[in-house]
C-alpha cells in the first residue's frame, strides 16, 4: 500500500485495523509504526518459512482493495453521467449511431479511463511487494533532476541499493517528448551513481509506441541499464526477488473470475 497517498484519517483507519495505538501522533509518525509492523511480519515469515503465503494474501488484499476502489469509481461516474448534457449524441447519430449505443460508448469510454490507472497503479504495488520481501532495505525514492528544471524531482519506484528499478504495467506513449523525458530522468538517475532499470510487463500495441520503447531500450544499454518489457519483465521479477508474480496473480484471478473472464 501506497502509505504517502492516504489522508490522515485513511491512515488512522489503516493502522487502526492492524492494531496500532494512533493517539495523538503524526501523519509522519503512524507512515513509521505502519512500515515497521509490515517488515516485522515479513521478517517473521521468513523466519517460518510462510513468507510466499503471507506475500500472496498481501497481493490479494490488494487487489481486494483495488476492486473495491474501481467499482465504486465508476458507480459513481455511470451515477454523474445521468446527469451529463448528451446534446453531442447527435453527431453520433450523424455518423450512424443510435443513442442507445451512443450512450453504451461513452459508459466503456469513462470505465476503461478508470481501469486503466487502477490496474497501473494495482500491478506497480504488486510488484513493489516482490522487491520489497526481496530487501526490507529498499523502498521507493524520490531525487532531484540534476539536469533540467522539469520536474523538480524523479521518482524511483524502488531503489535497492544502487539498482534504480522503474515499474510499468504498459506504456503506450507515442510523442517524442516521451522520449526526452526518459532520457532526462535516466541521465538524473546515473548522475547519482545508481543503474536504471526498467521492468515493463505489457508492450503496446501501436508500431509508433513499440518503435519508442525500442529506442528507450537501446538508451538503456547504453548507459549500462538494463530494461526488460513482455515476459522478460515476468522472468526478471520472479529471477530478481524469487518471487513468481505471474503465478500469483493468475491465481488470484483464475479465483475471482469464471473461465470466460466474467465475474
Amino acid at each position: 500500500m501506497k502509505l504517502y497517498k492516504l489522508n490522515k484519517k485513511e491512515l488512522v483507519d489503516y493502522c487502526k485495523s492492524l492494531g496500532i495505538e494512533t493517539k495523538g501522533k503524526t501523519k509522519n509518525t503512524l507512515m513509521e509504526d505502519a512500515e515497521t509492523y509490515g517488515n516485522q511480519q515479513i521478517v517473521q515469515a521468513k523466519k517460518d518459512g510462510t513468507d510466499y503465503e503471507l506475500l500472496y494474501s498481501k497481493i490479494e488484499e490488494l487487489s481486494n482493495r483495488y476492486s473495491e476502489t474501481l467499482n465504486g469509481k465508476i458507480e459513481d461516474r455511470k451515477e454523474e453521467m445521468l446527469e451529463d448534457d448528451n446534446s453531442h449524441y447527435l453527431i453520433y447519430r450523424v455518423l450512424g449511431i443510435s443513442n442507445e449505443r451512443g450512450q453504451l460508448i461513452d459508459v466503456y469510454q469513462n470505465t476503461g479511463r478508470f481501469l486503466y490507472k487502477y490496474a497501473g497503479s494495482f500491478l506497480e504495488e504488486a510488484t513493489v511487494l516482490c522487491f520489497k520481501f526481496n530487501n526490507l532495505k529498499g523502498k521507493r525514492t524520490l531525487v532531484d533532476n540534476t539536469v533540467g528544471s522539469k520536474p523538480k524531482t524523479f521518482e524511483i519506484d524502488f531503489l535497492d541499493g544502487n539498482n534504480a528499478i522503474e515499474i510499468k504495467w504498459r506504456d503506450a506513449t507515442t510523442d517524442g517528448d516521451h522520449i526526452t523525458k526518459e532520457h532526462t530522468r535516466v541521465e538524473c538517475i546515473t548522475s547519482y551513481g545508481y543503474k536504471p532499470i526498467r521492468v515493463m510487463f505489457y508492450y503496446p500495441q501501436r508500431k509508433q509506441a513499440i518503435k519508442i520503447q525500442k529506442i528507450l531500450a537501446t538508451y538503456y544499454k547504453g548507459v549500462k541499464g538494463e530494461y526488460y518489457g513482455g515476459d522478460e519483465a515476468w522472468n526478471f521479477v520472479k529471477k530478481y526477488t524469487g518471487y513468481d508474480l505471474l503465478e500469483i496473480l493468475t491465481s488470484i484471478a483464475d479465483k475471482k473470475t469464471s473461465s470466460n473472464g466474467s465475474k
